[in-house]
Order: structure tokens, then sequence, then C-alpha cells
């Protein structure tokens, strides 16, 4: 949700069901009563016995829907599940109240520990990513792989179209962003989320601007959702000014599970530029750059997102002697084919724009482009060829839409 979108904060401990939450073809949708919380789950029926288990972490505003375009194409790989954090989709409000990005890491810990499902490959977009790093720095066990979708990781200069997000934690703000938006539709509020979230916005289907409505005003009718997402914002940036050993980056450095780094080249929220910082924070990681994507890689882009992921469980299989190896056919992925084939699944990702991300944050990337404008992987921390500025410039961090 854009950051500009905010109205009157409205606190409530009742979660009353607005409407029904779409569930796409395939997906089943549960609810998980755990202590202090309740996790709505969204899944997927394992393609085979014996897969090993996923978990999907959104970003700020988001939901797990925003990985619905990604986990069928994955179905042949992962045992998938995405949650929706506490306060977020359709999980209601946490009973503590605590929506800092340790008690949303404690949610996931504590589902993880109550299902037994880990160690599980895990992935986070924005918010998310800040989220499953901090897990897998603290729970080690938990995590076979670590990807990360433009990770919303601590930097000091932010892109302005961040700004407003940060803005977010400030005291009274709100109040502000509900005068500058009472007027504002669902319609004209989804607009706003694509432009800000997605490299190209005409890639969302007409059918997709439609379901993106629905599911904003659902939410809209949610009397805690403005609350969930300013504490949130709160805690990011809360987050961001921890030192020592709670630092996200200083966590990212104890991250042992082989991470996977996906960046857009056209993201508005996080910082392009501090990839390389990333990638040499990350102690076994791989970088990609998708050229033409936004915050949303993996709603813009699944097939190439997929593609990644399947490279680094063949990778990581041969390294470990077959232990999460990908199945026979899955090999490495074609990078450029990747690139040129996310047209279908990349449009049904548009069903779930109303509850896209906001992301107050900064992690980067900076890995060499190519020139047809096709993903690029990079590793380790060499610069991409021509890059070394966009490398070693300020951050780009940007306010948003999907943190």
């Amino acid at each position: 949700m854009s950051s500009t979108e905010l109205p009157s904060l409205l606190t409530a401990t009742a979660s009353p069901k607005a409407s029904a939450v779409r569930v796409a073809p395939g997906e089943r949708l549960r609810s998980v009563r755990l202590p202090g919380i309740t996790l709505s789950v969204r899944s997927r029926p394992p393609a085979r016995e014996g897969l090993p288990p996923a978990l999907f972490v959104h970003g700020l505003g988001g939901s797990s829907q925003n990985w619905s375009a990604l986990m069928p194409l994955l179905d042949g790989l992962v045992a998938g599940e995405a949650l929706d954090l506490p306060g977020f989709g359709d999980s209601p409000p946490p009973d503590d109240g605590n929506y800092s990005v340790t008690g949303h890491a404690r949610a996931v810990i504590r589902y993880l520990d109550s299902t037994g499902r880990g160690p599980v490959h895990l992935f986070g977009n924005s918010l998310g990513g800040a989220i499953t790093t901090r897990v897998a720095a603290l729970r080690p066990d938990l995590v076979r792989t670590l990807t990360l979708v433009s990770p919303a990781l601590p930097e000091l200069l932010v892109q302005r179209t961040a700004v407003p997000t940060a803005m977010l934690a400030l005291p009274g703000m709100s109040a502000l962003f509900t005068r500058f938006t009472k007027g504002w539709s669902a319609e004209q509020r989804v607009r706003g989320v694509t432009a800000l979230c997605y490299g190209d916005p005409g890639r969302v289907t007409e059918e997709g601007f439609r379901n993106a409505v629905e599911e904003m005003e659902r939410r809209l009718r949610l009397p805690y959702m403005w609350d969930a997402l300013t504490r949130s914002a709160r805690g990011l940036v809360d987050a961001y000014t921890l030192g020592g050993q709670h630092s996200l980056w200083r966590q990212a450095e104890r991250v042992l599970a082989p991470t996977l780094l996906v960046y857009g080249r056209r993201d508005q929220l996080v910082g392009y530029r501090m990839a390389q910082r990333a990638v040499r924070t990350f102690r076994d990681s791989r970088l990609v750059s998708l050229p033409d994507a936004g915050h949303v890689a993996m709603m813009e882009y699944p097939e190439a997102v997929a593609s990644a992921f399947r490279e680094l469980l063949a990778d990581t299989g041969r390294s470990s002697g077959g232990a999460g190896s990908a199945p026979p056919g899955s090999g490495s992925a074609d990078w450029e084919s990747g690139a040129d084939a996310h047209s279908a699944s990349v449009r049904s990702a548009s069903a779930s724009v109303g509850s896209v991300s906001a992301s107050v944050g900064s992690a980067s990337a900076s890995v060499r482009v190519s020139r047809e404008g096709g993903p690029v992987r990079g590793r380790g921390s060499a610069a991409a060829d021509g890059d070394e500025s966009a490398a070693d410039g300020p951050p780009t961090g940007s306010p948003g839409g999907g943190s």
C-alpha cells in the first residue's frame, strides 16, 4: 500500500471479516491459532510426497497473495506455504500489539516450531526480507536456503520515493495523510500502489486490476488495518537504528544458509545501490538483477525468480552431495529465456496488487545488467561491469508501497 494513502488510525482488538479473501485456483487458506497470535496460511497441495517445505513472507502492507504467482511455478520443487503476518491479509492483530521486526520474526518462528516444518526454504520480500533475515540469523536450524526479494535492510540515504513510508513512523503523520487522501477511491489507491511497486504498471491486466480493487475495498473496511501498517513501519524504522548484535546487517553476517538476492532495477522503494554490500555481507550469496522489475519481482517476473531459485537448489544439491537438490529435469535456470517468458503468470500476480507491500527501506542491488534487458546474475562481491558508481555511490532506498 502506498505510504501516501494513510487514513486515520483505528485500533481494534476484534478482527471482523469484511469479506471473503480471494483464493487462487489450487490454493487453500486455513487459520492457525498459536499463543498470542492467529495466522492465516495460504498453501498449495504438494506435487508429490517428500518435497522440502518452503515458507513465503510478504512485506509491509502486503499479504500472502503477493506470492500467488510464484508458488505454482515451484510446485515440483517445494511444498509451499505463505502466511499473512499478524494484522495483515486475513490474520488478525497480535494480542500484544507488537509489530516490530522482532515481533513479526517471532511469529514466523512460532509457526515453524509449532508445525515442525523446519528447516524450510525461506522467502521474504521487503519488510519480509528483514524479518526472514532475522529468523535465519537467530534460528539457523529452521532455514535451508534464504531467498530475499528487494529486502528492506538499513540504508543511511534513502530515495525520495521512500520518504513517505518512513514518515509513517512519526507521530501525527497519519492525520495529515488522512486529510490528503480522504477522497481517494479504491481504484485510485490501487493505481498509486501499482505505479509505485511495479517496474511497468502496464503489465497489470484488467482482471488483475479488478481483483486488486476488490481486495483494497476489503482491507479498507478492517478497523485495524492502518494501525498495523503504521506500527509495522515504525518497527522497521526502529530496527534500522539498532546497533551491535541486533543490527540487521550484523545479523545478515550471521546467516549460514545459501542466500539468493533478487533486485529490480526499477525499484522505487528499495535502493538499488546497496547490492554490493548485501552480497558481501551474506556469506554464501548470489545476486540476481532484473532490469525491468520494480519492488515486487516475484509478482512481475515470477518465472525469472523461479529460475534463479531452481539454480540455487541445483548448486546447493551439488555442493552438499544431494541434500536439497532440485528434482530431475529442473536443472539450472536459463536466465535469458526466464526473462522473456514472464508474461502469463506475471499478470496473474496483479490480482494481489492491492496487497502489495510498502517499503521503508533500503536494500539494494547492483549487478551487471544485460543490454538486452534480460536478468543477469552475479556472485560474491564482484562489481558489475560499468556499474561501479552505482554500487559505490549513495544508496537510493525509498518510501513507499511495499516493504
